[in-house]
């Protein structure tokens, strides 16, 4: 049940993010659902594999090419969904910098207090 909480609030973040940056475009809110899942499984599959393979380039620029990693997720999903459109690598990069901060303050909404 968590998952799918954390899974509508990625999506109602990329719905957010598309209607207020310029650049990055999104056809309907059930493309921005199908953006948030693929974002996902791209970031669960494929980023901890280009992590380790520009671990050296990521040590050398102190953990900036991280930016880069996350920036070429988000164009394969403008390339993998055809509703989705990021115009530019500087757009996909400001996108995933502000998806990020947007995506860590909803889901602290849903951390409950443990004592």
């Amino acid at each position: 049940m968590k998952l799918i909480i954390r899974l509508l609030l990625s999506a109602f973040a990329v719905l957010i993010l598309a209607k207020f940056l310029p650049g990055v475009s999104l056809d309907t809110y059930t493309t921005g659902i199908i953006v948030a899942v693929v974002l996902v499984l791209l970031n669960n599959i494929l980023r901890p594999i280009l992590v380790i393979l520009t671990l050296p380039i990521t040590i050398l620029t102190l953990g900036l090419f991280l930016l880069i990693i996350n920036a070429c997720m988000v164009l394969l999903a403008d390339k993998f969904i055809d509703g989705f459109a990021v115009s530019s690598i500087w757009t996909a990069i400001l996108f995933s910098v502000l998806l990020s901060i947007l995506q860590s303050l909803l889901y602290s909404l849903l951390k409950e207090d443990k004592k």
